[in-house]
């Protein structure tokens, strides 16, 4: 989803606000990855939160977003965290 350097509690707690469900994950390069689903202009929400805001004193070097489509259904019922 992203490669960002951010505390990813932020991001569930922005997640839950702004509505989307999903999840996030720091990986062992020092970036974030995850998925984000909703309607589309939540999502669109999260991803601009993603780009430019992000967690405190995090640094934001670039987003990657990818794999962008259409569902039908939602894969999750929340927003989560996973180690």
């Amino acid at each position: 989803m992203t490669a960002l350097v951010l505390r990813i509690e932020y991001t569930e707690d922005e997640a839950r606000k702004i509505g989307v469900v999903g999840w996030v994950k720091n990986t062992s390069k020092g970036t974030v990855t995850g998925q984000v689903q909703g309607p589309e202009e939540k999502v669109n929400s999260m991803m601009s939160w993603l780009s430019k805001v992000g967690s405190p004193s995090s640094r934001i070097d670039r987003t990657n977003f990818s794999n962008e489509k259409t569902i039908s259904q939602l894969d999750y019922s929340n927003f989560s965290i996973r180690y």
